[in-house]
């Protein structure tokens, strides 16, 4: 899809220039000293040659056909240049120039312009705003980067330029090898997506890494992340995430949800490997570059020093990840080849003293018991260590389905080994913690490829109900859904809601009352109330007739003096619901990735302690439950210290029925179900209260 760009047999560089550090020089010089196999074009009509090589005035008097243009000319004359290189026959447009829509609105059009051509001439454009690009397999550096990397199996995009080449200055240092580096600038056309796309097609990309501050289509990105993760794995290193959008959020889920929330559940659906730092970015891709993923979270440790092994085992059950039981047969096997001093439990101490033969014994013991999937080998400088005599005997005892992650620690003593590990395709971290976080990505990636098929349930509903309710909504101008029609919704959808009737006066609402038997609640309707609570709105445990009219007499007093221009629709009287457990459903369309669903413990623990888990629509059975899981308070739910556990599957299949209704009506931008009162195990969950909101402008909020 992409070849003309990746490995052009012909390259023009419009805007090639006889000045050292102009992009024109840099742009030529690094063609040439890259070694890059094909033609080389300079186009420049104020010289004659630019680093030995030919310059012509235009690429109608070069007189051959080009793949790829680099253009690196003043933003005013780009678009001219494209032009000249589409009729040259570039099928590619590497625009290296600076001044597009990242300056302001006049770049913007500049750049809009730009992509018209493009588009119209069926001709990828690659920038604006960007380094360029590099194929090490090619022997192509057509960029304005300082060197060529080492050959690798890792491909990076990234959307920063800078940090492009603080990725080959990192790579450099550590003489890791790269495959191709892309700078992705404006994405004017060429995004990430099309990216991770022609990595996966690479027979030379192993691992692909990208930096991004945004993506382009939410949609798209998933569906081509999900397909490629599946045999490549993915890790992105995301920055610029702040509130999902300007406009204030109406419910709990909205206010709880944000860009950064957004990207995470839609990593985690796709299978891409979330990295929070610079340096985990290339923690993992380098782990997942050299080694076999695990086949299960047991760890095995050996080490020289007893500190270091308590600090990884620590990181490793921090993280999730288990301390491997060693069999029996192996700590015999150990204790044959290992000092009398030495640990033969997990970690395996070798001893200060170890020599190489003796990590060797340790290595091949672990590696061939059944009960360890992964290895975390420790070496700290001693006066006997031989740091690269060991590194070279532990590359010779790898094997190829159970990775092994080398942790050298100290500085200028063990550098002899870290060279031989490197030498070696191992990878090596400084500290125990940085070796058991990239071990964690590899398992968590590792376990998702192995995830079941998603098969998403289609529950029997009422969507037509639904449907009118929305229609009668629009005719009347209102994005805020009543509590009286957000049930009606619910009830369309299948949701347990407890019996009740919206009444205008206190004798409508005794007659409600006697008719669904008592207690019962009483709720104030008004479009401009949102928490109704705040103003006294609520009224619970209402036993009799006498009660239910006194109640509706205070509740219209008093929210006629706290909220005096509130339009009032009478109250909504319900049966009280059964004692539970309160939770919160909801959701939030966020505007790049669509539906976000949200579960969380009511009160404290939303409100305060924030403890909520998300996942987009549409969602399995299995990903709901794990929503449940993935809480801090998931043990109140199963049921600790004596108090008996909820309907934990009621509350999945409740989350379930959210992610159909909201996929079903993309009007729906907001809901909540708070709270949803769960009981024992085998009883039905009830949405007791609910709010809706539809897309449009924000309802009129009263402060309350």
């Amino acid at each position: 899809m992409l070849e003309k760009l990746l490995t052009p047999d012909t390259i023009a560089v419009i805007g090639a220039s006889r000045t050292p550090g102009k992009v024109g020089h840099e742009l030529v010089a690094n063609l040439l000293e890259g070694g890059f196999a094909g033609t080389l074009v300079c186009v420049n009509p104020a010289a004659s040659e630019v680093l030995g090589q030919k310059c012509h005035p235009d690429l109608k008097s070069c007189g051959a056909p080009i793949d790829t243009a680099l253009i690196a000319v003043p933003p005013p004359i780009v678009k001219a240049a494209c032009e000249e290189a589409i009729k040259a026959g570039a099928q590619a447009l590497v625009v290296i120039t600076a001044g597009f829509k990242e300056t302001g609105p006049a770049g913007a059009e500049l750049e809009k312009d730009l992509v018209r051509l493009c588009r119209s001439r069926q001709v990828r454009l690659l920038g604006p705003n960007c380094l360029g690009l590099i194929n090490t397999h090619h022997q192509m550096n057509a960029s304005f980067a300082k060197k060529m990397p080492l050959v690798g199996n890792i491909s990076v995009l990234s959307q920063s330029g800078a940090l492009a080449t603080a990725i080959l200055d990192w790579a450099a240092a550590r003489h890791l090898g790269l495959a191709k580096l892309v700078s992705i600038g404006n994405k004017a056309d060429l995004s990430e997506t099309d990216f991770i796309e022609a990595f996966a097609a690479d027979e030379h990309t192993r691992v692909i890494v990208g930096y991004l501050e945004s993506i382009t289509s939410g949609d798209e990105f998933i569906k081509t992340a999900e397909s490629v993760a599946a045999h490549k794995p993915i890790v992105v290193l995301k920055a610029g995430t702040t509130a999902a959008g300007s406009r204030a959020a109406s419910s709990h889920t909205g206010s709880l949800a944000g860009a950064d929330i957004a990207y995470g559940a839609a990593f985690g659906r796709s299978g891409v490997i979330r990295a929070e730092t610079f340096e985990e970015l290339f923690d993992f891709a380098t782990a997942l570059s050299m080694q076999p993923l695990p086949q299960g979270k047991r760890v095995a440790i050996i080490t020289n020093a007893g500190g270091p092994g308590i600090m990884a085992a620590d990181a490793v059950e921090n993280a999730g990840l288990q301390i491997a039981k060693l069999t029996g047969g192996v700590a015999t096997a150990l204790k044959e080849k290992l000092p009398a001093a030495a640990s033969v439990g997990n970690p395996i101490d070798v001893l200060g003293d170890a020599d190489p033969d003796r990590y060797v014994a340790a290595l091949n013991a672990a590696l061939n018991d059944d009960q360890i999937d992964s290895v975390i080998v420790i070496l700290t400088p001693q006066a006997m260590t031989l740091p690269a005599e060991t590194a070279r005997a532990i590359a010779r005892n790898l094997r190829s389905d159970k990775p092994v992650l080398a942790c050298f620690m100290g500085g200028q003593d063990v550098l002899p080994g870290r060279a031989e590990l490197v030498a070696a395709h191992l990878p090596d971290y400084p500290a125990p913690e940085r070796a058991v976080s990239a071990l964690k990505a590899m398992c968590d990636y590792a376990a998702w490829r192995k995830r079941p098929p998603r098969v998403v349930t289609r529950f029997p509903v009422n969507r037509r109900r639904v449907e009118r309710i929305l229609s009668r909504q629009s005719r009347l101008g209102l994005n805020q859904i009543s509590e009286v029609r957000a049930k009606e919704i619910l009830r369309a959808y299948g949701f347990n809601v407890p019996d009740g009737d919206q009444a205008l006066s206190a004798e409508q609402a005794i007659l409600v009352s006697d008719r669904i038997g008592y207690p019962v609640a009483m709720k104030i309707v008004s479009p401009d109330i949102l928490h109704k609570s705040d103003l006294g709105g609520v009224r619970l445990n209402l036993t009799d007739a006498e009660a239910v009219r006194d109640a509706y007499d205070l509740m219209m007093l008093r929210i006629h003096q706290r909220a005096p221009e509130a339009r009032l629709e009478g109250v909504y009287v319900e049966k009280m619901c059964p004692r539970g457990r309160e939770v919160i459903l909801g959701m939030t369309r966020d505007p790049q990735f669509g539906p976000m669903l949200m579960f969380g413990l009511g009160g404290i623990f939303v409100e305060v302690m924030k403890d909520v888990a998300f996942h987009l629509a549409p969602i399995t059975a299995e990903e709901a439950l794990q929503m449940l899981t993935h809480t801090r308070s998931y043990a109140l739910l199963r049921g600790v210290r004596g108090q008996a556990g909820v309907a934990i599957e009621g509350i999945a299949a409740g989350i379930q029925r959210i992610s159909q209704l909201v996929t079903d009506f993309p009007r729906i931008t907001e809901m909540d179900i708070n709270p949803f009162i769960v009981g024992r195990p085998g009883t039905e969950p009830v949405a007791a209260d609910a709010r809706i909101t539809l897309l449009g402008a924000p309802p009129k909020k009263h402060p309350g």
